[in-house]
Order: structure tokens, then C-alpha cells, then sequence
């Protein structure tokens, strides 16, 4: 035990400050100081929520840049208007979302209205009696 204590050097101080030294020359060669910040279009923001019995919206303040301001909105809108085709085959299931033709109710071809038989009747009245 005594003999790995003995093999351990002496903590030299000169040769500790002159490896701090490059280590701080390192650093400093590779900063890059950012001073343009912006928001990704790609993330979703989650704002704070008003208080429950507020009476109106909070707003967004005037204050803040307007590319900041559209680029908030713009990183809410559902993917059908960021996008013009789906990015992920999850999103191309019900990507096109209008109806192919327009309804009509009456149009009894696509629509079955509810239609009561005698034994339905029975079966309605029937229930009600055994609750």
C-alpha cells in the first residue's frame, strides 16, 4: 500500500496552471457568442394559460417583433395549412379532408333515417319497465 503512494507524484502546480492555460486557449477558440435569437417553426409553443374567471383573452403585446408574432402563428397551425402534403405517413391518413360530394339529407340513398317496427316499439316499452 505504501509502495502506490510512493509511485504517485507530487502535485506540481506549474505544469496544473499551464494545462488550465490551454484548456482556456481551447475554449476560447471555438466560442462563437450568439446574439440573434429566433423561434423554431418546427416546435410547438405552449403559452401560459389565462386564470380560470378572467374576462377577457390575455393578448399578445405589441412589444414583441412582428416576425416573432407570425412566426408564433404560424408554428400553431394545424399540418394541412403549414404543409402542402403530409410529412409523415401517419399525417397522409385523412390528409384530404373534404367531403367528396355534398350531403344531402334528403337523399335517402346515403341516408337511413331510424325507422320504428312493431317490435322495436315493444322492446323500447319493455326496457323502460324493467329499470
Amino acid at each position: 500500500m505504501s509502495g502506490a503512494k510512493a509511485d504517485k507524484a507530487p502535485v506540481d502546480l506549474v505544469h496544473q496552471n499551464a494545462i488550465h492555460v490551454e484548456t482556456v486557449r481551447k475554449e476560447l477558440r471555438t466560442l462563437r457568442l450568439h446574439t440573434h435569437f429566433s423561434l423554431s417553426p418546427h416546435k410547438k409553443l405552449h403559452p401560459i394559460q389565462d386564470k380560470p374567471m378572467s374576462k377577457k383573452p390575455q393578448e399578445l403585446s405589441l412589444s414583441f417583433p412582428a416576425d416573432f408574432i407570425t412566426a408564433f402563428h404560424t408554428a400553431r397551425l394545424e399540418p394541412t395549412k403549414k404543409y402542402t402534403h403530409p410529412q409523415t405517413e401517419s399525417q397522409a391518413i385523412g390528409w384530404i379532408s373534404t367531403p367528396l360530394i355534398v350531403s344531402d339529407r334528403s337523399d335517402r340513398r346515403f341516408h337511413f333515417h331510424r325507422q320504428g317496427s312493431d317490435v322495436s316499439k315493444y322492446m323500447e316499452t319493455a326496457s323502460r319497465f324493467l329499470k
